[in-house]
């Protein structure tokens, strides 16, 4: 059931020079929040930033009544967020969205890019908890901006790629090494920038393994009413915040 209420910050972890995780705490008992899906963030103590922010939700912890955000600052909106304190009030409209489909005892692929990293730590934590043996390989410009890794494997063998080779294998994610086995996959979960989401499929769709892709498309309402994140599928247009934002990849008209 969607919600929207005021959450409390309990603290801002900085992970590099532009991303950091956003901790916000409950006074309520949390709704069901599954991987994949996002909340609609309010921008506080702000009057010229009116819509709210769609965020993907990297983890929950239900016993605390914490949900956190991995977050990149890269507009006025973002970096407001980064900066606020423990005790700072936040209002969210949560949960949002749809969910990644889990599978239980198979081999699945987990490409991530970007901010598209956030909703991969539940999505692996719940996967291997199914049985499902997990592989991630995420892609970045730098070293500096691959990180959590240490978190990612936990859950899974955690594989990179950097533009300029500083760390992991150098070039796009799309061409590291983890595809040339993809036929050893039973399905592949992505989500980033619309090229990388859109090659990914294509290489998925082409050795004929199952994907799901999670659009990152702009919402400014996140409840259906606004349209500004409609997206052309094969059944006609689909509105991305209720329809998704995660669908399977041959239902895609990219």
């Amino acid at each position: 059931m969607k919600r929207i209420q005021d959450f409390s910050v309990i603290d801002t972890i900085w992970l590099n020079s532009s991303s950091y995780i956003l901790i916000l705490k409950s006074e309520r008992t949390l709704e069901k929040i599954e991987p994949g899906n996002f909340a609609e963030i309010k921008i506080p103590d702000t009057s010229d930033i009116f819509l709210r922010r769609p965020i993907s939700v990297y983890d929950v912890d239900h016993d605390k009544n914490e949900i956190s955000f991995y977050i990149k600052a890269i507009g006025k909106g973002t970096n407001k967020l980064g900066s606020l304190l423990p005790g700072n009030k936040v209002n969210i409209i949560y949960p949002l969205g749809n969910a990644y489909t889990p599978v239980k005892n198979k081999n699945v692929l987990i490409v991530g890019g970007g901010t598209g990293i956030a909703p991969f730590k539940l999505l692996g934590e719940q996967l291997s908890s199914l049985g499902s043996r997990v592989t991630y390989v995420f892609g970045a410009r730098t070293s500096e901006e691959i990180v959590l890794s240490d978190i990612f494997s936990k859950f899974g063998e955690f594989n990179c790629t950097t533009e300029d080779g500083s760390l992991g294998e150098k070039g796009l994610v799309t061409l590291h090494s983890v595809f040339n086995n993809i036929k050893d996959f039973d399905i592949v979960y992505t989500c980033g920038p619309d090229p990388m989401m859109k090659a990914v499929s294509k290489i998925a769709e082409d050795n004929n393994v199952r994907c799901e892709a999670s659009l990152e498309n702009m919402m400014a309402c996140g409840i259906g009413a606004c349209l500004c994140c409609v997206t052309p599928t094969i059944r006609g247009n689909a509105v991305v915040c209720t329809e998704g934002p995660v669908f399977h990849s041959t239902d895609l008209k990219w």
